[in-house]
């Protein structure tokens, strides 16, 4: 902890809340509008129309690519899916460590070796070149880690990489080793470019962070993971598939609601830090399930009006909608991604918008060295005879 001078001390916010800690050209979130967007474009539009590796061009390039580029960003990316020999080895004992705890935590102990497996250097120590390098490999990785690791929990071996796939459909083929549906890829591309990013998140603020002290990116991706990991932060979309089952059936959806409500309990899958309208990634989410159509799908749409319907009774004068998460859970659970995978499946999304806030905050040489407030007895005491 830092000492300072009463007179350059200044107060914050619990959490920062509303603090702007830099300038970014990555994207923002317009939480009054209901907005977000990635660089220039509208993050739900990039979705809607592009493709994951239009996404990830842009994040890391400035430039939406266009076909000669296209092509060859997806084959250099493709390439680099295959892990290092000694990294594939070792992934059975991380594996079988983590077994209690899944695909996410064994990701923190896969990204730092395949870091030091591939030579990541310090940020600090390495060019623009080489740190976009080394984030693109790590990004290329981390869905053929997250599936890995997954199957072999499973006690299944795991499935190598396509390149003849684009990243979407090739997740969706190593979680299970069947041609994926094109329906069911689409929908979940959809989903994977809406969560590339979100503005200063804690995992992303976490990674840069990391990045200001000139780590090199592996070690910054694990410390974005770490953050993640936290059910306040990345662990809601299977959680609110639970909500769905444990209430149940419709007639059930009011009394759940209200008795949680009323005791002070958290309904996952609503309200967000940020927005204070109808979460953008949520109502395209939701235009994606309505798609598919069928039960679940109409459950869930039930429970979201009732559930917005009693917040707003029993906590007037708050906005609270579904976020991401919601319709996230139905999306996945509709294309067949295990409820364990939900959480990872955002990571290897994320991964990306992490990797491009690495790269810009590497081009910062001021490392991020906030100050606290002491409060506990005063000093100096004497230190008591032993």
């Amino acid at each position: 902890m830092e000492t300072i001078p009463p007179e350059a001390a200044v107060g914050v916010p619990r959490g920062l809340k509303g603090v702007v800690v830099t300038d970014t050209a990555l994207g923002d979130v317009r939480g009054s509008e209901g907005f977000y967007h990635y660089r220039q474009y509208s993050a739900v539009e990039l979705a809607r129309t592009r493709t994951f590796e239009d996404v990830w061009h842009l994040m890391f390039h400035g430039t939406l690519p266009g076909p000669a580029a296209r092509a060859a960003f997806r084959e250099r990316t493709a390439a680099l899916r295959h892990l290092p020999p000694d990294v594939a080895a070792a992934l059975p004992a991380i594996a079988r460590a983590g077994a209690a705890s899944g695909p996410l935590a064994g990701l923190r102990t896969a990204l730092s070796l395949l870091g030091a497996s591939s030579g990541f250097r310090p940020l600090y120590d390495t060019g623009p070149d080489g740190r976009r390098d080394d984030a693109l490999a790590a990004c290329a990785a981390v869905p053929t880690l997250l599936t890995a690791l997954h199957r072999l929990g499973r006690g299944e071996e795991p499935i190598a990489p396509r390149d003849d796939l684009p990243y979407a459909a090739n997740y969706l083929w190593m979680l299970d080793g069947s041609d994926p549906d094109p329906i069911r890829v689409r929908a979940v591309e959809h989903y994977l470019v809406s969560t590339v990013d979100h503005g200063f998140n804690a995992s992303t603020f976490t990674a840069r962070v990391i990045a200001s002290t000139g780590a090199d990116l592996a070690a910054c991706l694990v410390g974005a993971v770490g953050a993640l990991s936290g059910p306040l932060h990345g662990g809601a979309p299977s959680r609110a598939l639970d909500t769905l089952d444990a209430i149940g059936t419709p007639e059930r959806i009011d009394p759940w609601i209200r008795e949680r409500v009323l005791a002070g309990e958290r309904i996952m899958g609503f309200g967000h830090p940020v927005y204070r309208t109808e979460d953008p990634r949520s109502r395209m989410l939701r235009s994606i399930a309505e798609e598919f159509g069928g039960p679940l799908v109409e459950f869930a749409v039930q429970v979201e009006e009732r559930v917005e319907a009693v917040l707003a009774e029993l906590k007037p004068g708050r906005e609270l909608h579904t976020n991401v998460e919601f319709h996230a859970g139905v999306v996945m659970e509709l294309c067949g991604i295990p409820r364990e995978m939900f959480t990872p499946t955002f990571a290897a999304a994320r991964a990306v918008g992490w990797s491009a806030n690495i790269l810009e905050q590497a081009q910062d040489s001021k490392i991020i060295r906030p100050a606290a407030r002491y409060v506990g007895p005063p000093p100096a005491q004497p230190v008591p005879a032993a």
